[in-house]
């Protein structure tokens, strides 16, 4: 089992930035892939951003593309979503989330082990 620490998040201007991070503890974290999803009130858990384990592949939401970028840095067991360009519909409450054996999905029933967020708030 791996445990998933998200941090980062706060309240910005819209056109402002953050870096959210998920700091990983428990298993070898280069097994997990890990994506990031968010959920504003009243919606449901949308997918956002995800990448393989070795970073080789990565893909975003449509509505993140060129704005939002993940990466990791597995010596420090650690996920990054660096978000740039904010809007108000950002705002959410932004989700770690890792799947062993590297297994990549934007669903987020597709996914065992998950964070407890971290609030992200986007005023205009």
């Amino acid at each position: 089992q791996v445990r998933l620490v998200e941090s980062g998040g706060g309240s910005v201007q819209a056109g402002g930035s953050l870096r959210l991070s998920c700091a990983a503890s428990g298993r070898t974290f280069s097994n997990y892939a890990v994506a990031w999803f968010r959920q504003a009130p009243g919606k449901e858990r949308e997918f956002v951003a995800l990448i393989s384990r070795f970073s080789s592949s990565t893909d975003y939401a449509g509505s993140v593309k060129g704005r939002f970028t993940i990466s990791r840095d597995n010596a420090k067991n650690t996920v990054y979503l660096q978000m740039n360009s904010l809007e108000p519909d950002d705002t959410a409450v932004y989700y770690c989330a890792s799947h062993p054996f590297g297994s990549l999905s934007d669903l987020p029933a597709s996914y065992p082990y998950w964070g407890l967020g971290t609030q992200v708030t986007v005023s205009s």
